[in-house]
Parts: structure tokens; sequence; C-alpha cells
């Protein structure tokens, strides 16, 4: 056997066929699953959005879409309150507050939580002919059971163009807001209440 006529493609070859014997060794499999789970927490913790604040948001446009519907979800880094509107998106004006009062009649929005936020929607739940939006259960918009950071979600009302909402949470923490256009002609209002800091 000539070693002298052996290609750099033949060594290669060599080196790969015995790097896998090599990683199954250094890596056991045992450890593969503690491994993924640790750079799973890793991205999870590191891909969360991060710069937002817990001070007023708020854009004056007022718009007659009207409100169809509350409903909220939760995500890995935040729960998710969304306000659908027929319609081009509205303005709006959120923060936290000592207590949520009802459009109109003044009375006290009562709410589970740590702290509270004060949703005001620059459009009402009703169009010339009609109410858009009637929820069920006043007091309870959408079922939170099980959240990490909502405790309830109240309607406050809607008056002389504008709707109120209650966001009871665990504690005052970070939130951002933003609007989305669609489905089609309609829009979207999206208040997102992160987890942590």
């Amino acid at each position: 056997m000539y070693i002298h006529h052996i290609t750099r493609k033949t060594i290669f070859a060599a080196l790969a066929v015995l790097a896998v014997p090599a990683a199954a060794i250094a890596c056991p499999a045992g450890d593969s699953s503690a491994t993924r789970t640790a750079s799973a927490t890793t991205v999870a913790s590191t891909s969360c959005p991060r710069g937002w604040g817990s001070l007023p948001e708020a854009n004056s446009r007022m718009v007659q879409s009207p409100i169809t519907n509350v409903r909220t979800g939760r995500h890995a880094c935040f729960d998710r309150l969304v306000v659908d509107l027929r319609g081009r998106a509205p303005g709006y004006d959120v923060r936290y507050v000592r207590n949520v009062y009802s459009d109109g009649s003044g009375f006290l929005v009562p709410l589970r939580g740590g702290a509270k936020i004060q949703i005001i929607v620059r459009a009402p739940a009703y169009d010339a002919y009609r109410t858009t939006y009637r929820p069920a259960n006043q007091r309870e918009l959408s079922n939170v059971a099980g959240y990490r950071t909502f405790r309830q979600v109240a309607y406050g009302g809607s008056f002389e163009g504008q709707t109120t909402i209650g966001l009871g949470v665990r504690a005052r923490l970070p939130f951002r807001v933003f609007t989305l256009a669609g489905p089609g002609s309609n829009s979207r209002l999206v208040i997102d209440v992160a987890h942590s800091w």
C-alpha cells in the first residue's frame, strides 16, 4: 500500500467518520435534553421584546369605526388584548391609573390585580343604527384565568364616540400599544403587557 498516493478528499472523509463517535462520547444522549432545554430557555429569554415602558401611550385620532369584539391571548413574553374594529384604526389613551371609571356615569369599574390599566379607545361600540359590541358579561370580557399577567378585563362603556376598557394586571409592568390594519378594511388595537421587566 502506497500512503503517499492518498488524496485530500480521502483524508477528510476518514476524519469525518472518526468525528461522529468522538461527538457521541463528548455529549452523551442523557445530557442532550438538558442542553436543548437550557438552549431553548436562553433563546426564549433573549428573544422577549425590550424597551417597553409603563408611562401613558396616546394617539388623539377619533374614528367612527365601531368596535366589534374584545379578545385576549397568551404569549411567551406577554399577555395580549385585542380590540377589533370595523373600519379605520382608532386613536387611544392607555395608562396605569388608581381606578377605572365608566364613561358617562362615572361609576367605578372594579378590577382584580395589583395594578389597573385604563384603555380608552377613540371609537364607539355602536354605529348609527345599533350597538356593535355588547359583551355578555361586562365584568369579564374575556376569561383570563391562568394568564401570567392579566387578572381581569372589564367594560367601562361607550359614550360620546369613545369606549373605555379596564384591564387588571398582576403588577405595574411594561406595556406597548399599536394598531394593525386588516383583515380586509377592518383594523385592530393591540395592547401587550409584559410578564416581567
